[in-house]
């Protein structure tokens, strides 16, 4: 089981790009804690023009804190088992991290997959990230003391992060996401609300953030998201295709192609969803096509690659694509220490994120372009594995987005990159084997996916946070 193995864990690689977000040994040995991320309030932002934009006001004064703190004690004086459960559960991991498990939840609930769940979680961790850029932004400019520096005989059961109090970035988050989500999922608005609530409370019930922190964090947040969501219900994503299957005896045939319009939609990064559209595939009776289905036709398969095969569709392909990747995210964001950075895991998952629904956008672009026919449509010799996917052939969705996803992850955690390619090739080799995709949607696929990763990379590179 040697595949399955490399599926989970891995490898070993080069210097940390990430350096930055860990303590230094001297720390380590003084015993304190470095600042969390005092620049990242200038760091590069993707809907609100700067981080200081949206700066609330000036933080309470020395007799609005010393109020607070009496509430602070009444509240943390009723701690119970219940609200240790919810002061641990929303510090397990940085605000992105919950809100990501949160949204990947709704979107299985929906059965949304592909382009709209990529979408979503783009849309969410884009207001996340910005919400906590300006949050950072503020922390440092108002120089909050947390609680329990103000008043030690405040019974605290978090420690104080290495950060200044106001606003709460637990706050910002948890106001930015329960937004969108509720944008996206109007009917589940309520329990985003409530899940809001919970998440600013925590932090009051473990002593570290006063009520006007939250408070100021969610009125911050949900600045952001209205942004976002203004962006949203511009990227055309309710365009409706109007169009019809082409025919010829290149073309792929069938009825109700999935979502031709995808590659309409607005791109984030990408200049257009055409901007790194491939060449034209193969001619369908050239003699370079009639290789390829040759040796789709005489593939030998082994409980192996069918094992491979299936694994790649099942629980990675399809409406779960996403969730696969986001477990590789979520694993690598407590393996690198960025559980206790949250502005450096909130632009990790908003370059995922985004880079996830632009290559989409991008693949889905040139299928319907080319409307190329499936090697079981040209070929009847040739039986897949299982169903062939209902979208034209070229270039292979499958390769193209699971490339990107572990170029742009292993461009954020470095260590991991090499074991991360290998996932990909091994999951774009497997079409083959099931004989859906031939050899060149495959090589394209595999183009297009480190293109549009490679043009986040050279953003990121010049975002302020390297």
């Amino acid at each position: 089981m040697e595949s399955l193995g490399r599926r989970s864990a891995l490898g070993v690689a080069t210097t940390s790009t990430l350096a930055l977000a860990l303590p230094t040994a001297a720390s380590r040995a003084a015993g304190k804690s470095e600042p969390v991320e005092p620049r990242a309030g200038s760091w590069k932002t993707w809907v609100v023009r700067s981080g200081a934009e949206l700066s609330p006001l000036a933080s309470p004064d020395a007799a609005a804190t010393g109020r607070e703190i009496t509430q602070l004690k009444e509240l943390t004086g009723k701690r119970d088992a219940a609200a240790k459960d919810l002061i641990a559960w929303w510090d397990t991991g940085a605000p992105s991290y919950r809100w990501h498990e949160i949204a990947l939840a709704e979107t299985l609930r929906a059965n949304m997959g592909g382009a709209p769940a990529a979408r979503l979680l783009a849309l969410v961790h884009v207001a996340i990230y910005d919400a906590m850029v300006a949050t950072w932004a503020s922390k440092y400019a108002h120089g909050r003391k947390r609680p329990s520096e103000v008043d030690a005989t405040l019974s605290t059961v978090l420690p104080n992060p290495p950060s200044p109090s106001y606003p709460s970035g637990h706050a910002a988050a948890a106001g930015a996401a329960a937004a969108v989500l509720s944008y996206v999922f109007p009917d589940r608005a309520q329990m985003f609300a409530q899940k809001a609530e919970e998440a600013g409370r925590s932090r009051m019930l473990g002593g570290v953030n006063y009520p006007s922190d939250v408070a100021a964090g969610f009125d911050l947040g949900r600045r952001v998201a209205a942004l976002v969501i203004e962006r949203g219900k511009a990227d055309g994503s309710d365009a409706k295709w109007t169009g019809t299957v082409p025919s010829g005896a290149d073309k792929w045939f069938g009825t109700n192609p999935l979502g031709p319009a995808f590659g309409t939609w607005k791109t984030w990064i990408l200049s257009s969803p055409g901007e790194f559209r491939p060449g034209p595939p193969l001619p369908h009776d050239s003699s370079e096509r009639g290789a390829e289905l040759a040796e789709l036709r005489n593939f030998k398969r082994t409980p192996k690659t069918n094992s491979e095969a299936l694994f790649w569709e099942a629980a990675v392909g399809g409406p779960r694509g996403h969730q696969y990747w986001s477990n590789h995210l979520g694993r690598l964001h407590f393996e690198y220490g960025l559980n206790g950075n949250s502005p450096r895991a909130a632009r990790a998952y908003a370059i995922w994120s985004v880079v996830y629904y632009d290559v989409q956008i991008a693949c889905w672009e040139a299928k319907y372009i080319y409307w190329d026919i499936r090697p079981m449509q040209l070929d009847p010799e040739i039986k897949p594995l299982f169903n062939t996917p209902n979208h034209p052939s070229y270039p292979s969705a499958g390769a193209t987005i699971w490339t990107a996803a572990a170029v742009i992850l292993g461009h954020l955690f470095p260590r991991d990159a090499a074991a991360l390619s290998a996932l990909a090739d091994e999951g774009g080799q497997s079409r083959i084997a099931a004989g859906i995709h031939y050899r060149s949607d495959v090589v394209a696929g595999n183009a297009m996916g480190r293109a549009v990763a490679g043009k986040m990379i050279e953003r990121a590179r010049d975002d302020g946070a390297s």
